[in-house]
């Protein structure tokens, strides 16, 4: 099992639109295989950070995800424009043992 955790940055007052997208989409990744999910943002750390974390079984699954999309026209458009929202991130991968 693997613990992926995709830490972003966001643009000033951005940080509540990103956590309304990623929550729309929650059910669509559920079906993508990740599980467990939390979505998180900041207390104390860089402002108007999010986190999103879910666990997934199969890395190599996840990486064609990441590479490819998921073809789901439903999760496009949930996404859609969520780029904009950003400043920067970066993505953790943990194997969990």
């Amino acid at each position: 099992m693997y613990l992926i955790r995709d830490i972003f940055n966001t643009k000033p007052g951005k940080a509540k639109e990103l956590v309304k997208k990623f929550k729309q989409a929650a059910p669509l990744m559920e079906k993508q295989g990740m599980k467990n999910f939390k979505i998180m943002t900041d207390i104390a750390a860089a402002y108007w950070t999010v986190v999103f974390e879910s666990e997934i079984e199969d890395l190599g699954e996840f990486g064609k995800e990441v590479r490819g999309g998921s073809g789901d026209p439903e999760m496009a458009k949930i996404m859609e424009g969520y780029i904009d929202l950003l400043i920067g991130g970066h993505r953790e991968i943990y194997l969990i043992e």
